[in-house]
């Protein structure tokens, strides 16, 4: 069922992670070698099923896929930003956000869904757009960066500022410090899985080769992986975005902003499901029940689901299954209220 197609009042807006970008499904052009990051939950007939939905989404404010960030031209010199890009937040990019669904001429969404980083905005946007946003869909997130997460975060950022190319953040005009930023990759996908998916998919299993060599070259079958994982983000991705980027995941903090989370969420009108995966340990289920008990604490309509997995964080994106089946439910269910709602008035 579509609600209102013309007025767009059937919005659902897609917020993506820090490595991801606006293209969120299918093939942009012919050359694309892959579909969008969530090529598997968005499209005709799938959970959010564009034979029904008006899907936005948007390369989030300070990325380097058609958004303003560090490697955008600074018009005051002509050239990129760099290190010159003023600092931004969380706060800033649902801002910004906001800013496209005005020049659209939208006035409501019907649902926002995303994981990690993805899932900080939907936080922000029931918070600061009560009364504009009619359900959310926050996966695998927090409401606050731990201290685990940014000590990664930060040896990523360390990674990338010590290698010799970086340049105080000026080397667009010559070699990128793509060392640093394959490792800053690196770390933050070891943080993406879990010790049983490594266990399933790695072992210890030894790449080409059936006895080890007792050197210091690669040799294990998860180093090959972390290499080839590190290098193909480095053709894609610009350094000093992953700075930007981690360290505004760092400065999110709704219970810091707010006084507590309680506080944080006391506006919010959106119904939510929240859900978090049982082997997730860079956003653990404990943080999501965090964000579920200050909405319960303030006699929000919020759900909770706990899904088994093994994929670690990295499963908001590959649990397809699971996630389609509990998508439909809720977003049949948010559409049928919203509709009955509107068509009674």
């Amino acid at each position: 069922m579509v609600c209102w197609p013309l007025k767009k009042d059937n919005v659902v807006l897609i917020l993506h992670a820090l490595s991801g970008d606006a293209h969120a499904a299918g093939y942009h052009t012919t050359k694309d070698t892959k579909p969008g990051w969530w090529d598997t939950m968005i499209g005709p007939g799938k959970a959010f099923d564009t034979n029904k939905y008006f899907i936005i989404c948007s390369n989030f404010l300070g990325g380097c896929k058609g958004s303003t960030g560090p490697s955008s031209i600074d018009p005051a010199t002509g050239k990129p930003f760099g290190m010159n890009f003023p600092m931004i937040t969380i706060k800033d990019m649902v801002t910004a956000q906001k800013k496209l669904l005005e020049h659209l001429e939208i006035d409501s969404i019907l649902c926002l869904a995303g994981g990690s980083m993805g899932g900080m905005q939907a936080l922000q946007w029931m918070i600061d757009y009560p009364g504009m946003v009619k359900s959310a869909i926050p996966m695998a997130t927090t409401a606050r960066l731990s201290p685990q997460a940014i000590a990664f975060n930060e040896v990523g950022r360390k990674a990338i500022i010590g290698d010799k190319n970086w340049n105080n953040g000026d080397y667009y005009t010559s070699t990128p410090p793509n060392l640093g930023l394959s490792v800053a990759r690196m770390i933050g996908h070891i943080t993406y899985l879990s010790d049983e998916g490594m266990h399933l998919k790695f072992g210890r299993r030894l790449q080409n080769k059936e006895e080890y060599g007792y050197e210091l070259s690669s040799e294990f079958a998860v180093e090959s992986y972390l290499h080839y994982q590190g290098d193909k983000f480095t053709e894609r991705f610009d350094a000093n975005t992953y700075i930007y980027l981690s360290r505004a995941m760092d400065y999110f903090d709704l219970a810091g902003v707010y006084g507590s989370l309680t506080e944080a969420f006391r506006n919010v009108q959106s119904k939510a499901l929240v859900i978090s995966f049982t082997s997730d340990w860079l956003f653990p289920p404990y943080q999501s029940k965090e964000i579920v008990k200050a909405m319960m604490n303030n006699d929000k309509d919020v759900s909770y689901i706990e899904i088994f997995s093994s994929y670690g964080h990295d499963a908001f994106l590959l649990e397809t299954e699971h996630l389609t089946l509990i998508v439909e439910s809720f977003l049949s269910t948010v559409t049928k209220e919203f509709c009955d709602a509107s068509d009674k008035k």
